[in-house]
């Protein structure tokens, strides 16, 4: 019999743990004051399809969320297996970080990043706080899908390609 009423596990085992389940990875991007804003995050997941919602979590401690949530519109793209570089261009903290993305900006001020899977317009539907995080609920006004694009893939702490079995 296995015992799981152990101690409350710490931060670290809970990484551990969350990454033994794959996930794919998004871009949330908009122009914000005339220069595209955004960041990645490995929380997508679609909610709901009346309405049509999507939903990502955001750590409390993000310096762009606050400035995103601001935004009209979020462009939500779903990367591509080949964007690795992009992920972690969005990830940086002290650079420009769309100097080597190739990315459009759609009318009402969301940004995609070219070659995704997908392609979501949305807007700030509802925010729920979750511990140290917060569930942003995103309402979709339009989308573009590639099926043929295979995604990226985050799985224990590493970027993955999906395989044809």
């Amino acid at each position: 019999m296995i015992d799981l009423d152990q101690l409350t596990p710490d931060g670290e085992q809970l990484r551990h743990a969350f990454g033994c389940f794959p996930s794919g990875v998004a871009a949330v991007c908009a122009m914000a004051d005339g220069v595209p804003l955004g960041m990645a995050v490995s929380s997508f997941t679609s909610v709901s399809l009346v309405p049509p919602l999507v939903s990502v979590c955001m750590q409390d401690t993000s310096t762009t969320w606050p400035r995103l949530r601001r935004c009209a519109r979020l462009g939500l793209s779903v990367l591509a297996e080949d964007h690795d570089a992009v992920c972690r261009a969005l990830a940086r903290k002290d650079a420009d970080r769309f100097v080597e993305i190739d990315w459009t900006a759609g009318l009402s001020g969301s940004v995609f990043v070219h070659g995704a899977s997908a392609w979501f317009d949305c807007s700030l539907h509802q925010e729920v706080p979750a511990g140290d995080h917060a569930i942003a609920l995103l309402r979709i006004h339009g989308l573009r899908s590639e099926p043929d694009i295979s995604p990226l893939v985050f799985h224990g702490s590493r970027f993955r390609r999906l395989a044809a079995m």
